[in-house]
This record gives structure tokens, C-alpha cells and sequence, in this order.
């Protein structure tokens, strides 16, 4: 269908959520005069929260759509240029909606940080995508699009030097203050619980090209481990004297990257090789600390993904957060990340990508990013890549995502180190 023809240029499914709701302020902010619905299963409790948004919103639609009720997801998505969802786990209730999305040509932007939802996706759904033109966009919050759009921006700049194609690539968290989402920490517990239930899943999500299309035209470059333990120096010299040590999100948004890679057609290269780490400073501790935290995040990935089936239940529903709960308005201001990525080219030039965000990574953050993959996705048709089917955010909407960083006040920077 026509974009024209379509009542709502974006519509946000799970408005009544906590990251759902900081979302919906987002748009309330920087939608403009963009189409918005809110959707989901309470319409008393989105008219609710329409009314918390002020006059922004007093124009915006309530939507009846139940991840249970498959008729009401196809109603939704046949209204809308574009759908954002905020309803997780997404193992449990995204792929009705996803399914919808791609029959009926919508596109589509999501938070999911759990690998083999991304998998099904792809399997089930990225012909069809590719056949009605939707874009079904995942991992557009602070997972993963600080890591995606980093590299993605280190591309465009080594295409813009012509200086050959990217190697090595290692991006580092270097200072962050804030906590997992609990819709991250549901998604993880919901990750873990279908691995470990399922020896072919775990397989799946332990292969560094988790979400390659084509597993075999993918390049041979030996082990690539989701948790190193570095001296700084070895990833460049401007990080002498610090240690990093394994990033927890290093298994899911190495394998975002890599299929942006992929589906970009290897535009960063053949060679290129990708891992993710975080500092632990250069205190006397520093080194002590960084093995610490690679062996903990190794262990509790590997152990849960094995072993999180035989909980007593009692103590996962003490694990699970509580649905609507998180950090104050002030924790969430006080929170931020800035995190640099480090490339060599393969004619020796050296480059790093500077990213921050102010607010909490989790949550505040993470409502700009998708908001605004959201918006580009419905305003900035002229900017999006001509790809079509299950994409990532670089893959998808790069430039336009870039173009819009400044107004959202996300700083990412490029610049050649030699």
C-alpha cells in the first residue's frame, strides 16, 4: 500500500510499558507533526498515558492490538507506515507482530536484545519482507546502535579517504552510569531459558555469525570470542595503561554487526574482524578486575544458556523485574555512556569513533535511539537504504539515523588517528 494511503506514519505498540512510556514522551518531543497511534491491550491506561503527554498528543489514536489476538496485530500494522514495539520478551510475543509487519509491507523497529528471536525472524519472515517491501529493523536501542551505527560511521569515512577496507575493529564502553532495563533483563532470562531447552539454539547463538543469511559465504577468520581480556594497548595506543575486560552485550551486538556486514554486501570488508569490550581503568587492580569481569560475564552467559531450565521457578519470578518498574526521572538523567571504536584499514589507516548519550543507557537513552529509528524510519523515506527484509539498524536507516544523531543530541564523532 501507498504510504500515502496509510492513517498513521508511526504507531507505538506498548505504550503503557516503562521503556514504552518514556518512548511515547520522546515522540511527544521530536514527532512533530508526525502521524502517531498508541497501541496495546488497556485503552484506559494508554488514554492514560496520552493524557501525561500533553498537547503534543491530544490528536494521537488508541489502538485495541494483543500480541494473543493475531487479527488485532494485522489491523495495526495494515493502518501504519511504521510499527514500535516495546512489548518483550520478544521470544514470547514479538514474532505475531513481526509476521504482521512483513504480510502487510509495514515497517517495523524493535529493542530486542535476544538472539534467536532474531534468528526466527530471519528464517520465518525475511522473504516475505523482502517481497511486500517492509523493513523489520531489531535492536534499536542503546542495544545495538551504538555498536552498529559506530562501525557504520568508520565506513562511510574510510569509503570517503579511500583507504581500503576495514580490519581489526574493537569497540570499547568507556564510561557508563546506569543499569540494565528490566525489559534487558527479561529478554536475557528469556534468551537463557529457550538455550537451554534447546543444544540447537545454543549452537546457533555461540556461532559468531548467529545471523548470517548465508552461513557459508561468510569469511574465515578463525576464533572470535565474545569476551576478551585485553590490555588496552593492544587495541590501540591511545588506550595504553588501561585494561578492558568482556562486555556483557558483546554476543548479541557482535552478531548485529556482522550482519550488517553482511547484508551491506561485505562493504566493511572480508577481513573484517569485530569484538567488544569494556575499560576497567588503570589502577594497580586494573588487570585483576578485567579477568574478573570476562570470566563472570563468560560464566553466567555460558551457565545460564545451559543450566537455566533446572531454576526453581520461585526463584525466577525473584529474578524477573517487576513489569512498569525502573529508575526515578533523576537516576535516569544522572545516568550516560560514551564508548569509542578503533579500526585499521587495510592500507594502515587508523581511525576512532567517538559515541556519548546523556541518560541512562537503559532506559532514557534507549527511548531516544528508538524513537528516533522510529521517525527516520517514517520521515526520512528519501534516506533509508534501498534493503528491504529482516535488517539492523545500519543496514536499514544508517544515513538517516546519522543525519538525525545532532538533533537528538547523540555525539558521535569520527576522526583519523594515522
Amino acid at each position: 500500500m501507498p504510504d500515502s494511503q496509510r492513517e498513521f506514519d508511526l504507531v507505538l505498540y506498548g505504550a503503557t510499558g516503562f521503556v514504552g512510556r518514556l518512548t511515547a514522551q520522546y515522540l511527544a518531543r521530536a514527532g512533530g507533526q508526525a502521524r502517531i497511534g498508541l497501541a496495546g491491550r488497556n485503552g484506559e491506561r494508554l488514554r492514560a498515558v496520552r493524557e501525561e503527554l500533553g498537547a503534543a498528543a491530544r490528536s494521537w489514536a488508541i489502538l485495541h492490538a494483543d500480541a494473543s489476538a493475531p487479527t488485532t496485530l494485522t489491523e495495526m500494522a495494515e493502518r501504519a507506515q511504521v510499527v514500535v514495539s516495546t512489548v518483550g520478551p520478544y521470544t514470547r510475543y514479538g514474532l505475531p507482530l513481526v509476521a504482521a509487519c512483513a504480510e502487510a509491507g509495514t515497517d517495523y523497529a524493535d529493542l530486542t536484545g535476544e538472539a534467536m528471536f532474531v534468528r526466527n525472524s530471519i528464517d520465518g519472515y525475511h522473504k516475505q519482507a523482502v517481497d511486500t517491501g517492509a523493513r523489520i529493523v531489531h535492536a534499536c536501542g542503546f542495544d545495538s546502535i551504538p555498536s552498529d551505527l559506530s562501525v557504520y560511521a568508520l565506513h562511510r569515512q574510510v569509503v570517503a579517504d579511500d583507504t581500503g577496507q576495514m580490519l581489526d575493529t574493537d569497540f570499547v564502553l568507556r564510561r557508563f552510569r546506569g543499569g540494565l532495563s528490566g525489559g534487558t533483563i527479561a529478554s536475557g532470562m528469556e534468551m537463557m531459558r529457550t538455550a537451554s531447552s534447546d543444544p540447537e539454539a545454543r549452537r546457533a547463538v555461540a556461532d559468531p555469525y548467529t545471523f548470517s543469511a548465508d552461513r557459508a559465504a561468510e569469511p574465515r577468520l578463525g576464533a572470535q570470542p565474545d569476551f576478551p581480556w585485553r590490555r588496552g594497548a593492544e587495541i590501540a595506543p591511545e588506550l595504553a595503561g588501561i585494561w578492558t575486560g568482556g562486555f556483557l552485550m558483546a554476543p548479541y551486538n557482535t552478531r548485529v554487526v556482522r550482519r550488517s556486514n553482511e547484508l551491506l554486501g561485505w562493504a566493511y570488508g572480508r577481513r573484517f574482524r569485530y569484538s567488544e569490550q569494556m575499560s576497567v581503568g588503570s589502577s594497580m587492580l586494573a588487570s585483576a578486575t578485567a579477568a574478573l569481569v570476562t570470566v563472570g560475564n563468560k560464566a553466567a552467559v555460558e551457565l545460564g544458556s545451559r543450566y537455566f531450565r533446572l531454576l526453581p521457578r520461585r526463584w525466577v519470578e525473584r529474578l524477573a523485574p517487576q513489569p512498569g518498574t525502573g529508575p526515578s526521572e533523576t537516576q535516569r538523567d544522572r545516568g550516560f555512556y560514551q564508548a569509542q571504536t578503533f579500526t585499521i584499514t587495510s592500507t594502515g589507516a587508523r581511525y576512532r569513533a567517538g559515541i556519548a548519550q546523556q541518560g541512562d543507557p537503559g532506559y532514557k537513552a534507549t527511548a531516544v535511539l528508538l524513537g528516533e529509528s522510529g521517525l527516520a524510519l517514517a520521515l526520512d523515506r528519501d534516506r533509508l537504504s534501498p534493503l528491504t527484509g529482516v535488517l539492523t539498524p545500519a543496514a536499514a536507516m544508517g544515513d538517516a539515523l546519522l543525519d538525525r544523531f545532532p538533533a537528538a543530541e547523540v555525539v558521535l564523532e569520527v576522526t583519523r588517528l594515522g
